[in-house]
């Protein structure tokens, strides 16, 4: 709800400040040891970890654009940044995975060999520091979409870095080096399927599409049962950011405007019990004929160029 959002955000703003900062720390000493050993898998997964800090930054940063104050130009303020963040973080995951692909496809021929302590010790450095990063994204993750890109990333992670040790292990006692490849493609696979929803959802919010967690049938369903009100149209429902909702909505009321009280009552009730944030409603006394000038451009182009001034409602 608005009224703690910016206690909740600016609580957000410390998490994602420490997690880039220890993911930061990790990836350099991750290239570090990768160098040292001669290990083009640790070298490989401190640039896919470079990718993280990348996603982490740009989910803190649409944070703090969520937080600006609407403008003359930004009437809604830059919540929406967080849609793009979440977009861009799963963009960054998919290349992250067809990087790692790539590279595990090359090695399935010719394995390379590889020192399997040194990437063991140091792939378990990766799991504690990957885990506490997605352990302290988890809570935030739940109803906001930007802070969930980020959590599936440091959850990939840790599922990377967890088969990394075991890869290290099994080719420190076998000397089979064609586990490393195989476990590569299994983890891209697994991040593949995490990945998926969270693309969809978030595609889908810079589409405006209603929100996935809200039942948009419900809202016309309690819009129409309202005291007065004969009919509605023009029920558009999308999301300003990952976290906050808005809709717009005519209401026919042939007896005329209901007075300041009822329309609060009902912001209200969209608020608390439909998760709609920012809530627009138009009144119409049914007397001529308002049709919605989006599905009036189902018509004609031409018609909708010379008469388009004409429609807008």
């Amino acid at each position: 709800m608005p009224y703690h959002h910016h206690a909740h955000s600016s609580n957000q703003g410390r998490i994602f400040l420490l997690t880039i900062l220890l993911n930061a720390l990790f990836v350099g000493v991750e290239f570090f040891y990768g160098l040292i050993s001669n290990s083009t898998a640790l070298i490989a997964d401190a640039g896919h970890n470079v990718s993280d800090v990348l996603g982490l930054f740009l989910a803190w940063f649409a944070v703090i654009l969520s937080r600006k104050q609407p403008s003359k130009r930004y009437t809604y303020g830059l919540r929406s940044t967080s849609i793009l963040a979440a977009l861009a973080n799963t963009m960054l995951l998919l290349v992250a995975c067809g990087a790692i692909g790539w590279e595990a496809i090359h090695r399935v021929s010719q394995p390379p060999i590889i020192a399997g302590q040194t990437v063991s010790i140091v792939a378990a450095v990766g799991i504690f520091i990957n885990g506490l990063s997605a352990i302290l994204l988890m809570k935030g993750s739940k109803g906001d979409l930007n802070i969930r890109g980020a959590y599936l990333h440091m959850v990939a992670d840790t599922a990377v870095s967890l088969a990394v040790v075991i890869t290290g292990l099994v080719m420190f006692y076998t000397q089979w080096y064609l586990i490393d490849p195989i476990m590569s493609l299994i983890i891209v696979l697994v991040i593949l399927v995490g990945t998926w929803g969270l693309l969809r959802d978030s595609l889908r919010l810079a589409l405006n599409a209603v929100p996935r967690h809200i039942d948009a049938s419900a809202i016309n369903d309690y819009l129409c049962q309202l005291e007065g009100v004969s009919d509605i149209h023009d029920l558009h429902i999308w999301g300003l950011s990952t976290t906050e909702n808005a809709l717009t909505v005519h209401l026919v009321m042939p007896n005329g405007h209901p007075g300041d009280d009822f329309m609060d009552e009902i912001t209200h009730t969209l608020e608390e019990c439909y998760e709609v944030h920012h809530s627009t409603l138009q009144i119409e006394l049914g007397t001529t004929n308002h049709t919605c000038s989006l599905t009036e451009a189902k018509h004609s182009h031409d018609h909708s160029y010379h008469h388009g001034h004409d429609h807008n409602h």
